[in-house]
């Protein structure tokens, strides 16, 4: 059925989610794409004609719902329903408790874990109609393990595991599959930035950050591959996943066995 091959990915003008989304169009996927950019249809347009796919970008702000909401419906209307959904979009902050900005606070906890509920809810009903759906959550190592400073984002990673668990149970009857993928560092332009700027604040080498910082807590020393989360996406979004939901795969270089 055709509509299984729509998919949603929210946040994939950039980073893990463009990464992810180009991996989807080889393998034909049709692509509503999402973000902030200025030129995310550009963007859209580009995968189409690359990769001779069906393309649409909306720049739903995931903190507004009813937008949310107007993304998903574009979609049924236009191509008959949406198959698959990824949660990718987020955000961070990083600051001491007593520190930290309720404004920062409520940022990420509606970016990063309620706008997967909006967009869960969003398509719920349509998947629960043609008795499919796949949808992913991109969490992080931090929706498993904590870090000082970090109390917002790790707060939120935590709520879309529990979230995870709980689609899952609600969308079986129904051949809806929810399950997530805790990356651990990916080599983003985000995470450039963050190298450089840890170098400065901590008077380190660039190297010193990814090796003392980065990936101190992960057993392979090792960024993780976009290529690698999204073949592991790709397996949850095919139809012969049925099998596989409320579970979280860890991709962090061993980051969680300790």
């Amino acid at each position: 059925m055709e509509f299984q091959k729509n998919i949603i990915i929210t946040g994939s003008t950039s980073g893990i989610g463009l990464g992810i989304a180009r991996e989807f169009a080889k393998a034909g996927y049709h692509l509503m794409l999402n973000g902030l950019e200025a030129n995310g249809a550009e963007i859209a347009e580009a995968l189409g004609k690359e990769f001779g796919v069906k393309t649409l970008f909306s720049p739903a702000n995931m903190l507004k719902p009813e937008e949310i909401q107007a993304m998903v419906q574009t979609v049924e209307e236009q191509w008959g329903g949406v198959g698959v959904l990824i949660n990718n979009a987020g955000v961070q902050y990083v600051s001491p408790v007593e520190d930290f900005p309720e404004s920062k606070w409520d940022l990420i906890i509606g970016v990063n874990l309620s706008s997967a509920f909006h967009t869960s809810k969003a398509v719920w009903k349509g998947m629960k109609e043609r008795n499919f759906g796949r949808i992913i959550n991109i969490t992080s190592a931090h929706g498993l393990r904590a870090s000082a400073f970090k109390s917002a984002y790790v707060a939120a990673k935590h709520g879309v595991t529990g979230l995870t668990k709980v689609l899952a149970l609600e969308g079986a009857p129904y051949n809806i599959t929810c399950n997530a993928i805790a990356p651990g560092y990916v080599r983003t332009p985000l995470v450039e930035g963050q190298i450089k700027d840890q170098a400065k604040a901590h008077q380190m080498t660039e190297d010193e950050v990814i090796s003392k910082v980065m990936l101190a807590k992960q057993a392979v020393k090792e960024f993780v591959k976009i290529e690698t989360l999204a073949a592991t996406a790709m397996l949850l979004a095919s139809p012969s996943s049925s099998e596989i939901t409320g579970a979280t795969f860890p991709i962090e270089g061993g980051w969680s066995a300790q």
